[in-house]
């Protein structure tokens, strides 16, 4: 029996083994055309495997923080995977290619990069909004010579951004790999353009982000269908209506407070089996919980309904 058991150990032991010398084989072919580009970031993959299969749980967490851009990433780590410095802008775009080629090799479509609120570099100083938009036509350059094969990249912004004087038209070699001619009718867009115009929120589309975010919230919630059942899609639209109501009724402008305030009452419902929305949850806004915009309109509607109230 002892003979028995001793040669079971061997055998799994040997399996393991054979299972290590497989994933290192395979890791090296797919890191084989990243290394070529970057080494830097197939030390790190490399040294990620290998602390994880050691055991090495906080240098494996510490290499993760590197590929991430993290700044400060203890110097025992980067010895350990035979790495310098920090990921600098210039390593990134190296990383990002290597992360594309891996996402390839695993069979995947490709990567979804957003770039959101570059609006803000209208409020930089020149040089750095100079700098700021010429990197990203440097970019798009690269994306359109395929430098970035799987990549699809989405630059969010205000109108003004693309419009006004202090963006995108600041610089006219960007404009003009940006301009999109949109008819009257935003039904009529070419979804292939450069820019695909959003239209703003109304009530239907509230309602149906109420439902999407309620569906996501149930997968990962301890108690899921309690969360459907009495956080279902009538009380969503009354909620959405109720929201957009203490915004002076602009829809547009109500989705983060309906979001921040639909995941409260969630959250409510998961965690106590007694809380029923439609009995126990009131909604209440201040001013403190406000945007600046929002906090106008929340002003407007409450001067109303005391003007109505008077009138009464």
């Amino acid at each position: 029996m002892e003979e028995d058991v001793l040669a079971t150990g061997e055998v799994a032991e040997d399996d393991e083994e054979a299972l290590d010398a497989a994933v290192l084989e395979l890791l090296e072919r797919r890191l084989s055309e990243v290394a070529a580009a970057n080494p830097g970031f197939a030390a790190a993959l490399r040294g990620y495997h290998r602390a994880q299969s050691e055991g090495e749980h906080a240098i494996a967490e510490a290499l993760i923080a590197w590929l991430g851009g993290q700044p400060n990433v203890a110097s025992a780590a980067k010895r350990y995977a035979g790495i310098k410095g920090d990921l600098d802008h210039f390593g990134a775009l190296a990383a990002l290619k290597g992360l594309l080629v891996l996402l390839r090799d695993c069979g995947h479509p490709g990567l979804l990069v957003v770039l959101d609120e570059l609006e803000t570099l209208q409020r930089a100083r020149t040089d750095t909004r100079e700098k700021g938009l010429n990197a990203l036509r440097q970019l798009l350059d690269e994306i359109a010579n395929r430098q970035f094969p799987g990549l699809y990249l989405v630059i969010t912004g205000t109108p003004a951004f693309f419009d006004g004087p202090q963006g995108v038209q600041r610089l006219a070699p960007l404009a003009q790999r940006l301009h999109t001619d949109f008819l009257p009718d935003p039904a009529h867009d070419n979804l292939y353009a450069s820019q695909i115009r959003l239209t703003g929120f109304d009530l239907a589309k509230l309602h149906e982000l109420g439902v999407a975010v309620r569906e996501l919230y149930a997968d990962g919630a301890d108690a899921p269908q309690r969360v459907r059942d009495r956080v279902d899609d009538g009380y969503l639209l009354g909620f959405a209506e109720a929201v957009a109501g203490e915004l002076g009724g602009r829809v547009g402008i109500a989705p983060r407070l309906f979001l921040r305030k639909l995941v409260d009452v969630m959250d409510r419902v998961d965690q106590n089996p007694d809380f029923d929305p439609r009995t126990h949850y009131h909604l209440t806004v201040g001013g403190h919980e406000l945007t600046e915009v929002e906090r106008g309109s929340h002003v407007q509607r409450a001067a109303s309904a005391d003007e109505v109230e008077l009138d009464l």
